[in-house]
């Protein structure tokens, strides 16, 4: 999907090794299921469940503390937009939403998982590590997005 948002350079404070403002410069390839001003959403490639989102801001910051105050509000909403249409997309009972700061954070820019659940998934083994489970191919992963982007087009799902 091709990003339809025009930001003056100084809104897009970007780091040039990082992967996540590649997606957000339209330098890299990703599934985007939401584009806004104050971030954007694409399903991780290596999904814990088939529709798991990353939110990330658009300016580069590493973690959360990192993120300017007048800015966790804004990302947050679309947080909670995500929670609401990933479920719903996907036939989950709710999502599991978390956030690594430092710590298991794979990519040094902040990213928000939104990933579906279902009361069954399974998705913590006994010791609690986490079991991936990918798309079959990229046609799954491309009609995943698409039932993101209309439950995200629902009004009932406005924020």
């Amino acid at each position: 999907m091709v990003l339809d948002v025009a930001f003056e350079p100084a809104e897009m404070a970007s780091d040039a090794r990082c992967v996540f403002c590649a997606i957000v410069r339209g330098d890299a390839p990703a599934e985007i299921v939401l584009d806004d001003p104050a971030g954007i959403a694409f399903l991780d490639r290596r999904p814990l469940l088939p529709g798991h989102v990353l939110l990330v801001p658009r300016q580069h910051v590493a973690t959360l503390p990192d993120l300017p105050v007048a800015d966790v509000g804004p990302l947050f909403a679309l947080a909670q937009r995500l929670t609401r249409a990933v479920p719903q997309a996907t036939g989950g009972d709710g999502a599991f939403v978390a956030i690594n700061n430092v710590v298991s954070q794979s990519v040094p820019h902040l990213h928000v998982h939104v990933v579906p659940r279902r009361h069954d998934d399974r998705l913590f083994s006994r010791n609690l590590a986490w079991t991936r489970r990918p798309y079959r191919d990229d046609e799954q992963m491309r009609q995943v997005a698409a039932a993101i982007r209309a439950a995200l087009g629902d009004n009932r799902l406005s924020v």
